[in-house]
């Protein structure tokens, strides 16, 4: 039996060292049956980096999920009336990305279709990736942890000797998170040793 008879909106965000743990992350999701709607910021779709060229990776999401996935703010939008999903994971989140969506601003499809989703009062789970998580961001994240419906993949450091305010979710624990979150719980610990 598959794991996940699940609508999934997979919000992804600008943090580019990532990109190929979500395109992993994506193929265990579709192979344990969920159906999977990529949802781009703009620098996500936008952006060619020394980690992969955009159109690539573009072409890679479709090919896993079968989908074009959702590039405007206008095609976010009708998340919210059309409760079309049944979770939303912004995979990987960035500092910019988190600080925006507790403080309320919409101006990329990944934070309208967080913001519509949440409207439903279903589960939005972060998976974060910010150079600044035990710095500038770290008010944010703990504002978001006491945010209804909105939980953590798991989190730790990932270089604390070179890059010490940094950190990155467990993304060998989303599936887990998941599960906990349609259960309305947390996954715990949520703070991990540092990725090795």
């Amino acid at each position: 039996m598959k794991r996940y008879d699940l609508t999934v909106g997979l919000g992804i965000t600008g943090s580019f060292c990532t990109f190929s743990r979500i395109l992993e992350v994506t193929g265990r999701l579709a192979a344990e049956g969920a159906h999977i709607i990529p949802i781009y910021s703009y620098n996500a779709q936008e952006l060619d980096t020394r980690f992969m060229d955009a159109e690539l990776f573009l072409e890679k999401m479709e090919k896993l999920t079968g989908e074009r996935g959702i590039r405007t703010i206008p095609e976010a939008e009708p998340i919210g009336p059309r409760q079309n999903l049944d979770i939303m994971v912004i995979a990987p989140c960035t500092g910019n990305t988190m600080a925006k969506l507790c403080n309320g601003i919409v101006d990329t499809p990944v934070l309208m279709a967080a913001k519509a989703h949440l409207r439903n009062e279903r589960p939005l789970v972060i998976g974060m990736s910010t150079n600044d998580a035990l710095g500038m961001n770290l008010k944010n994240i703990g504002m978001l942890m006491n945010m209804k419906h909105i939980y953590f993949v798991p989190f730790g450091q990932d270089n604390h000797m070179e890059k010490p305010r940094s950190m990155v979710a467990h993304m060998n624990l989303l599936e887990n998170t998941m599960d906990a979150a349609l259960e309305g719980r947390q996954l715990q610990p949520i703070v991990l040793s540092p990725l090795s």
